[in-house]
């Protein structure tokens, strides 16, 4: 057995304290937002309101929570996020496989490696995405929120790198047993990558489940608006045309950081839910779904 000395047991002292103290930083500032929607607005205006909730009220989250549109704008979000995760995911799959491929196994892989490289550096702008989105007839529809952005290609990167991580001897011996392409990507490359996967499904829901620009800008009525963007033009702008005349009222009890506090806290469970269930894979699949010199 190897003892450690003082330095080294100091060293691991330090780091542990660090990490605490950051990992505070981290929590503190969600413990203070909760503590916020949680309490009474006159005692959030004389700045009462630390790490726990003073005058204990659910107000704030009965004026988002009691409107019907919340639950429409809920369903929405809730159909674009698994509708938009599994097409995204599916099509990453397909893409990256190819990609992955030597160029003497695919003769034309740079060529199509570099158009997707393409659309990184270089950006259509605002106006032609929305006019071909409008051309293709998906305007007030959900897959408006689902389509144009289906394929991103910082996920084909990732994806494709991990590819070329795993041993090439598995898919060798998959070959000489029979196996083509589609087999072998469904059966032997994809159980394989599940950290990269699980990473990418992480990316993708937040993505969905934050995006709140595109539903204003392709939704035409507020009925079709996701959560985010619903929560973005009901709280944050107080567009007071798409709200009844009972919120109005409780506009009137409530204070706009109680409510801006309930909207973050809303709109940020979800992915603390998701997120323990795919930390594990989360640094094994960024590390080995780098780019290698």
């Amino acid at each position: 057995m190897q003892h450690a000395s003082r330095g080294r047991v100091a060293f691991q002292m330090f780091n542990y304290a660090f990490l605490a103290i950051v990992s505070l930083l981290c929590i503190l500032p969600l413990v203070h937002i909760l503590a916020i929607s949680f309490s009474s607005s006159t005692a959030v205006s004389a700045g009462e309101v630390t790490f726990w909730p003073v005058d204990f009220t659910l107000k704030s989250y009965s004026f988002i929570l009691d409107n019907p549109r919340f639950l429409d704008s809920l369903w929405v979000t809730v159909q674009r996020v698994v509708l938009g995760t599994a097409i995204g995911i599916f099509l990453t799959v397909l893409t990256a496989y190819p990609l992955s491929k030597p160029t003497s196994a695919f003769r034309h892989r740079s060529v199509f490696a570099w158009f997707f490289v393409f659309t990184i550096l270089f950006n259509g702008g605002l106006i032609p995405w929305y006019m071909t989105v409008k051309m293709t007839g998906l305007i007030n529809s959900l897959w408006a929120l689902v389509l144009p952005s289906a394929v991103a290609v910082f996920h084909i990167i990732l994806l494709l790198n991990f590819y070329r991580s795993l041993p090439k001897e598995l898919e060798e011996a998959a070959h000489v047993d029979g196996a083509g392409h589609w087999v072998i990507l469904w059966k032997v490359m994809v159980p394989l990558s599940k950290p990269a996967i699980a990473t990418i499904l992480l990316f993708t829901v937040v993505q969905h489940w934050n995006s709140w620009f595109d539903g204003m800008i392709l939704m035409n009525k507020p009925s079709d608006y996701p959560l985010a963007t619903y929560l973005q033009s009901v709280i944050i702008k107080l567009d007071f045309e798409n709200l009844r005349q009972e919120d109005i009222y409780m506009l009137g009890i409530i204070s706009d950081r109680t409510s801006k506090a309930a909207q973050i806290f809303l709109g940020t469970l979800p992915i603390l839910l998701v997120y323990p269930f795919l930390q594990k894979y989360f640094m094994k699949g960024i590390v080995m779904g780098s780019v290698k010199g």
